[in-house]
Parts: C-alpha cells; structure tokens; sequence
C-alpha cells in the first residue's frame, strides 16, 4: 500500500497548452488529470483553440467548476448558459465557448482535461 502524499501546484504544473488569449494547465495527481483553463476577455473557443485544431465545436465533454470571470457554453442547438464564479459545471460535447465581460475567465477541469486542447498526434 502506498501512503506517500503527493502535493502539486497549477503554478508549476506538468504541462502547459498556450494560445491566443489563453492558456490551459495541467497536472496530474492520483491518476487524474485536472486542468485550469485561463482566458482574458475576448477569448472564444472557435477562434482561439478550434480554428488551431481544424474545428468549429468543442467536442469535449467538461466537469469543472469556475473559479473567477464569466464565460459562455453555447450548444449546437443554440441554448447558451452563462457559467459565474462558484458554478461547478457539466458541459457535453458539441459546444462553443468565450469569456463574458472584461474581467479574466478561470476554471478547473475535473473530467475531459486531458483531451482539451491537445496537439493533435
């Protein structure tokens, strides 16, 4: 049985994805995944991270919870929820995204970090 603690930071995380008004962290932990998403005003998902990857949608399934900023999660069939600090989330696959206001978006990621944003392979 191993009874070792492993303590981790998002400041030095195990791998970092960038682009355009943004960045997402990871680090992995008791064999999860979990990232931090980082956006400034103005990010949207469909320019700044889909048009890298050749996709309109993000075909991502998301568990999280917003840690500050408001953001957007628009589905396919056009409803759109606004998500605030404190709101702990599921969004499905087949969706857009982007920062609300001018205030810097944060999230944490509990399901689906490893996939999102990765360099295609």
């Amino acid at each position: 049985m191993n009874t070792d603690v492993i303590l981790k930071r998002f400041e030095t995380p195990d791998e970092v994805r960038n682009f355009d008004k943004g960045k997402f962290e990871l680090v992995n932990v008791g064999g999860m995944t979990i990232g931090r998403a980082s956006y400034a005003p103005g990010w949207k998902w469909s320019e700044h991270v889909g048009k890298q990857a050749g996709a309109k949608i993000c075909m991502v399934e998301h568990v999280g919870m917003v840690v500050s900023g408001r953001a957007t999660a628009a589905m396919q069939d056009g409803k759109v929820i606004e998500m605030k600090s404190g709101d702990v989330f599921y969004i499905p696959p087949g969706h857009d995204s982007w920062v609300v206001g001018d205030e810097p978006y944060v999230s944490l990621h509990f399901t689906g970090a490893s996939d999102y944003a990765a360099a295609k392979k």
